[in-house]
């Protein structure tokens, strides 16, 4: 005959919201008698380190953040948030990057300026700077906000901004930006300004096409273009463009690959030296239209756009 089991009270149950975070080798608070890391503080560490492939979708201009985060040396974008902007903060303002690399900075008059370029602790972008958007609405004016790993449970970016605002990149020459008035600015800060400004390359947006970007090198100049389209889909559509010979932007130009970078595809194309933004302008809306044409296409690849498809992702790099 089996013995009976002793009766024990139920111990009340904890919901994984209630369970306060505490040191990695303690008891975790959910009585299970484990490690807190290795009970519920493994949850936590996955939430923060999981990577999120496209931290910025859903966000007005998903193309253009991508963008100002990996191509573009200065530009500027003035955020629109969520039931307006707090008492004090007159303005929030995207910058590509910030003096000292600062995550953030609350300038004397209480506007608020946020850096894209930095370093991120945990693998979501999107709720790093969210995470830093929130403590320098809540700084003191005149003081830098610095990074550290955001709150699994904190808001993303698109908790913070209004959806419905438009997202409208100015880009710089230089970094004058990061001081209200340049010109009558300290010899450090001069200094650090012309450093900066040196290492710059230039880069202009286009007007005619979303989310593409001409830059200068001393040996040739470039257009990258970021995509919103499916990967899979965007590189067939470039491949029947390219076994037709309609995919460059004109004489002395040539579609040179592609880069990944936060879930979208970014391709590149080679200019001449000589060849300015405004003299892509044309020849990028055209190849638009042509683009959208291939896009629709749903006949399987040729022999030929099988070909020219394999070399285009040959040449593919993934930067995040």
């Amino acid at each position: 005959m089996a013995k009976k089991r002793p009766q024990t009270k139920a111990k009340p149950q904890i919901t994984d919201g209630e369970i306060p975070v505490v040191g990695a080798r303690e008891p975790c608070p959910c009585g299970s008698g484990r490690r807190y890391k290795a009970c519920h503080g493994r949850a936590a560490a996955h939430a923060v380190t999981e990577l999120v492939h496209r931290p910025f979708e859903g966000i007005t201009g998903e193309c253009d953040w991508v963008a100002l985060r990996e191509l573009v040396p200065a530009a500027t974008v003035e955020l629109t948030l969520k039931g307006g902007l707090p008492e004090g903060v007159p303005s929030v303002m995207l910058a590509t990057v910030l003096p000292m690399a600062w995550p953030a900075l609350r300038r004397d008059d209480g506007t608020v300026l946020l850096g894209l370029q930095n370093d991120t602790a945990s693998g979501d972008i999107s709720r790093d700077l969210a995470d830093t958007l929130v403590r320098a609405l809540e700084a003191q004016p005149g003081t830098p906000v610095q990074g550290r790993r955001a709150p699994a449970d904190g808001p993303r970016l698109q908790d913070l901004l209004d959806a419905d605002a438009p997202f409208e990149p100015v880009v710089h020459s230089g970094f004058e930006f990061w001081v209200p008035d340049a010109e009558n600015a300290s010899p450090d800060v001069t200094a650090s300004l012309e450093r900066a400004n040196a290492a710059a390359i230039p880069t202009a947006k286009l007007a005619g096409v979303d989310a593409a970007y001409w830059c200068e090198t001393p040996e040739k100049n470039h257009l990258r273009w970021v995509m919103p389209h499916p990967e899979e889909q965007l590189l067939d559509a470039l491949a029947r463009l390219h076994a037709a010979g309609r995919s460059s932007l004109g004489e002395g130009t040539r579609l040179v690959g592609s880069f990944r970078a936060h879930g979208l595809t970014v391709p590149v194309w080679d200019l001449p030296s000589g060849m300015s933004a405004e003299d892509v302008e044309k020849p990028a809306a055209e190849f638009a239209e042509r683009l959208a044409a291939a896009l629709a296409a749903t006949e399987p690849l040729t022999a030929d756009e099988r070909r020219a498809r394999g070399g285009l992702t040959n040449r593919q790099v993934t930067l995040s």
